[in-house]
């Protein structure tokens, strides 16, 4: 097994624990260490930074196009152009489909080239973005109902992802699912703050929350099942972003109407923030869902500066604000290490009649 040297040190202590605790024989111990090979260089890290800086310097480039002035006005007489308009949403969409040939050809001859297949289905959905907008475009009638747009997108990034499968496509379909959301609950309130008596990031808290239970759904599909872990990050962001923002404007949509309101009068949403933040830490050490757990922990922490900077910034000192910050978290780290401990015991086998358990004291 061929690992990174901070790997192979994370193995190595597991192997000395469970050769300690006797889950494993000195003999077994062995060779399992002799079976570790440490890599001195990542390439495969290499290789990911440097896709992910072509495809930054391919993004760079089409943001250089926009600042032009010759070229965006060249791209407005083609805007304003309904045939033209046409006639780019068709070479997009071959350039799309080529894209994703292409990725399906590489994928199935080199599945190894993880990074370089997926750079071109990233490729690919970028050119199927600009299929969308043109096809927008092309269809538009002025009643500014650009909501089918993004559910088009939506459809054929979900019908994509699935069929590849490509966790990256997935990925831009729930993202183009969130605009479709807000757009659509925009459109149908006349673009009022509110819909249902809810503004922007309170609807989105209901849409992560139900985005990130429906992520178990692939738990029972073996075939998509790495679609869960995305499906579940990308409801996790939507929902602790859509708290964050709630917790600093509440349910305003006007923002006279914030500016009226006392520092009172959103705690409640902070506290809901907190409540959710800490409900996906347990959830985490429960399930040993790291991912969860780590969202939690962020987010967490997001909610406590944000109210510091906004309860206690001028009537506080720092000092005696972190102070009792970090005191605690002692009280927890303290809690968290006391029932770690009590879980070891309780599944450390009993010592054999004369032989202590390893770490104890002969008597």
């Amino acid at each position: 097994m061929k690992v990174t040297r901070r790997k192979a040190r994370f193995l190595n202590a597991g192997i000395d624990e469970w050769t300690a605790e006797g889950t494993l024989t000195a003999e077994e111990g062995r060779r399992l260490r002799d079976a570790i090979e440490v890599v001195n260089f990542d390439w495969m890290r290499l290789a990911k930074y440097s896709f992910w800086i072509s495809l930054l310097c391919l993004v760079i480039a089409f943001g250089a196009v926009l600042g032009d002035r010759l070229l965006m006005g060249f791209l407005a007489e083609i805007f304003t152009e309904e045939r033209f308009a046409w006639y780019l949403c068709l070479f997009f969409a071959l350039l799309a489909c080529g894209f994703y040939w292409l990725g399906i050809r590489r994928n199935r001859k080199s599945p190894e080239r993880v990074f370089s297949n997926e750079a071109l289905f990233f490729l690919g959905v970028m050119a199927t973005a600009a299929f969308v907008v043109f096809l927008g475009r092309a269809l538009d009638t002025g009643s500014g109902q650009f909501s089918s747009v993004l559910l088009i997108s939506f459809l054929l990034y979900a019908v994509l992802g699935l069929w590849f499968p490509s966790k990256l496509v997935w990925v831009f379909a729930l993202l183009s699912l969130g605009g479709w959301f807000g757009a659509r609950t925009g459109y149908v309130s006349g673009w009022g703050a509110y819909y249902l008596g809810m503004n922007y990031p309170l609807r989105f808290v209901f849409f992560g929350l139900g985005l990130t239970v429906s992520s178990v759904l692939f738990d029972h599909i073996p075939a998509r099942r790495e679609f869960l872990k995305p499906t579940r990050a990308v409801g996790l962001l939507y929902l602790f972003i859509a708290l964050w923002i709630l917790s600093i404007f509440g349910n305003y949509g006007d923002i006279q109407d914030w500016f009226k309101a006392e520092q009172w009068m959103l705690l409640h949403w902070a506290a809901f923030f907190a409540l959710f933040a800490i409900l996906a830490i347990l959830y985490g050490v429960q399930f040993d869902d790291p991912m969860t757990r780590g969202f939690g922990i962020t987010f967490l922490f997001i909610n406590l500066y944000t109210r510091y900077f906004e309860l206690f910034w001028d009537s506080l000192h720092k000092a005696l604000f972190f102070a009792l910050l970090a005191l605690s978290f002692w009280v927890v780290g303290s809690h968290a290490e006391k029932i770690r401990n009590v879980s070891i015991l309780r599944r450390r086998p009993p010592p054999k009649q004369g032989v202590p358990n390893p770490g104890e004291p002969p008597s």
